[in-house]
């Protein structure tokens, strides 16, 4: 990632949903709540009626989850969410339910429909899974999103081949308005994206879509290639303009923002009526609008179903939301809903293509996808954020033991970070499933990623720091999460540190609006120094981490936050960290490539591959390995303490050297 998409970071205000929730205006408006919700509604003279259907942040969640493992589609009790089959019934069952009315629907995607679960893996290897069933259930439209390039724009390009492009635009158009790449890149030779979508639809209304990828998404965009992305406002008013001027009585943005630069974008960009947004997985109940512009999003993870009613009277321009008590925007896809058989017989061919690949990746360790890895009494929580979390000290651990193993060499800390955690290891409850917890389920929470090898994945990374630099390392991460966000919080294994984060920033620099971080956040920090695991009940083994300290320790991450590390440096030379190979050597940012780790098969060594070893390595009981019990809770690796705020010194050094020649001049006076 350059270092002008790393300025371009934004935090998302954990407050976001308070916010939302200020700001939502109803606008259910009609003449009567019908209370046979298939009796057709009379439109007022004049008005015509359109359905909009949506969702996004799909992120490859093929079959019902939460946990998978529990799926059972004969019994009345499955307790799961989501899900392709699924989603197709709800979709197929409202279009039948409009067209007895004469009413069009349009379905929409607002991107990040790869990403996630390890049906995303399928992309590298040739396969268009997601986009393939999409097109199948009658998507209009699909934004790219920031993970579809998660295997970088060459995948990509594979991907969208595999799926029909360019002549499958015809049945699903691919939207990237703001997406600019070179213009010898097959993505714009073959005609893989396009700006623009119209629908003339049967009742007379003329539909415009354009589609964004915002800011924030950008800034966590893993692989872009070459590829730019342009002003999203300025390309907003460029794409209204192309489609009111070909006759579009409806403008609809599809954008992967997320609602907070969804908000600014309708309060920015005229004649955008409404937006259906994506990235920051809200569930929206009802519509925000924002002078006039609607704006809606269904979560994540095939979850909701979002279903906007909306009425378009050509007299006066005017759009309204028709919904009403008895058609909610957001419809739960659960198991009150028959799985679609075509679409089922679809997936079952995509989760054998994963099994066998699955199997080649793991040396026919593993070739079930829903094969059980372990046993818990408990889940794996990775809430609350911006705190220390079991399944956050889970992962952490998982990855410094094995590639400890791995390497052959002691490995003194592990890190990762939240954003990179998808999600909580979730243990079965169903009678056939009880405490179960699957090869699927597991993955789900850490398969991003990609590598050099071809396969899905972030490699793990073996470098080595001093003490001085963990030191930094430590507040490094209090800045990031204090000015980003939960995204950057990290999870360690092999140590444990105190910090106050009201001593990570000084202040922030007048006209430049850049933060002077103070270096002092960070009130203690030790070394884990026992054998095994770190499981909080293990005082007495810890020495402490001082400053200066110009000893080297063994550290393993991943190559997506590594590639991280000297850019920090670059900005804060205070807080400079300087990879280094086991001999103490410098590595360039350009090679840190040759810090990766290899198994004995020659294969690199895959984050989502050390949490599964490890879920397999745990004590047995009965002959099952059991997840032990002290990762029910946090172990005090991270830990927030009070102290006397830096930031203070701002305001009273003022004060003293105001305070001193006024004591002195007092004295001499009193003399």
């Amino acid at each position: 990632m350059t270092m002008q998409r790393q300025d371009r970071r934004r935090r998302i205000g954990r407050g976001m949903l308070l916010a939302v929730a200020m700001l939502v205006v109803p606008l259910i408006v009609g003449l009567v709540l019908l209370a046979d919700t298939g009796r057709a509604e009379s439109a007022p003279a004049g008005e015509l009626y359109l359905t909009i259907l949506h969702t996004n942040d799909e992120h490859s969640a093929l079959l019902p989850h939460s946990p998978a493992i529990d799926h059972d589609p004969d019994n009345a009790d499955d307790p799961t969410i989501g899900g392709f089959a699924r989603l197709a019934t709800a979709i197929a069952e409202i279009r039948k339910a409009k067209a007895a009315e004469n009413e069009p629907v349009l379905l929409f995607n607002a991107g990040d429909f790869i990403g996630g679960t390890a049906f995303g893996w399928l992309a590298p290897a040739g396969h268009a899974a997601e986009l393939a069933l999409m097109q199948a259930m009658g998507y209009d439209a699909v934004v790219i999103g920031n993970h579809e390039y998660d295997y970088g724009p060459d995948v990509l390009v594979d991907y969208l081949l595999a799926a029909g492009y360019p002549q499958a635009h015809d049945i699903t158009a691919a939207l990237a308005s703001n997406t600019r790449p070179p213009a010898s890149h097959p993505l714009v030779t073959q005609g893989l994206l396009r700006d623009l979508a119209f629908y003339d639809l049967d009742n007379g209304i003329t539909v415009g879509a354009f589609a964004l990828i915002g800011e924030d998404a950008e800034s966590v965009t893993s692989d872009a290639g070459p590829i730019e992305f342009t002003d999203r406002h300025e390309t907003a008013r460029e794409m209204v303009a192309a489609l009111q001027g070909q006759g579009a009585d409806i403008v609809v943005a599809i954008t992967h923002s997320g609602v907070v630069e969804d908000e600014d974008l309708a309060r920015s960009v005229a004649g955008i009526n409404l937006i259906v947004g994506g990235h920051c997985h809200t569930a929206l109940y009802e519509p925000v609008v924002v002078d006039d512009t609607i704006i809606v999003q269904a979560g994540a993870y095939t979850a909701y179903l979002g279903r906007l009613e909306l009425a378009y009277d050509p007299a006066t321009g005017q759009v309204r939301v028709r919904n009403g008590s008895d058609r909610p925007f957001l419809i739960p896809i659960d198991g009150s809903i028959p799985p679609h058989p075509e679409i089922a017989q679809r997936i079952d061919v995509y989760t054998q293509a994963l099994n066998r690949l699955i199997g080649e990746m793991t040396g026919r360790r593993f070739e079930d996808i829903l094969q059980a890895v372990a046993r818990s009494d408990f889940d794996l929580p990775n809430q609350p954020p911006l705190q220390e979390s079991p399944i956050g000290n889970f992962i952490a651990d998982a990855m410094r033991m094995v590639a400890q193993e791995a390497t052959g060499t002691r490995v003194d800390v592990a890190l990762q970070a939240n954003g990179s955690i998808r999600g909580s290891i979730v243990r079965g409850t169903m009678p056939h499933a009880a405490g179960d917890v699957s090869f699927y389920d597991i993955t789900n929470t850490i398969g991003l990623g990609y590598g050099a090898d071809g396969h899905a994945g972030y490699p793990i990374v073996s470098v080595y720091l001093t003490g001085e630099e963990m030191r930094r390392m430590l507040e490094v991460s209090v800045l990031l999460q204090e000015m980003l966000g939960d995204t950057f919080f990290i999870q360690y294994s092999g140590l444990r540190y105190s910090y106050n984060p009201a001593n990570a920033i000084l202040m922030t620099i007048p006209i430049m609006n850049q933060p002077l971080p103070t270096g002092r956040a960070v009130t203690s920090a030790e070394l884990f120094t026992g054998e095994g695991a770190q499981t909080g009940q293990d005082e007495g083994q810890y020495v402490r981490l001082e400053r200066g300290d110009d000893r080297l320790y063994h550290l393993v991450t991943d190559s997506y936050i590594l590639s991280f590390l000297p850019m920090v440096g670059e900005m804060l030379p205070h807080l400079g960290i300087v990879p280094k190979n086991a001999q103490g050597q410098a590595v360039p940012l350009e090679h840190l490539h040759e810090l990766i780790v290899y198994q004995d098969s020659g294969r690199q060594l895959k984050v989502w591959q050390t949490v599964v070893e490890y879920a397999a390595a745990q004590p047995q009981i009965d002959g099952v390995p059991h997840i032990p019990a002290y990762y029910a809770d946090t172990m005090g690796r991270i830990n927030v303490v009070s102290s006397f705020p830096l930031v203070s010194l701002v305001y009273v050094l003022p004060l003293v050297l105001i305070a001193g020649p006024a004591a002195v001049i007092w004295r001499r006076k009193r003399r």
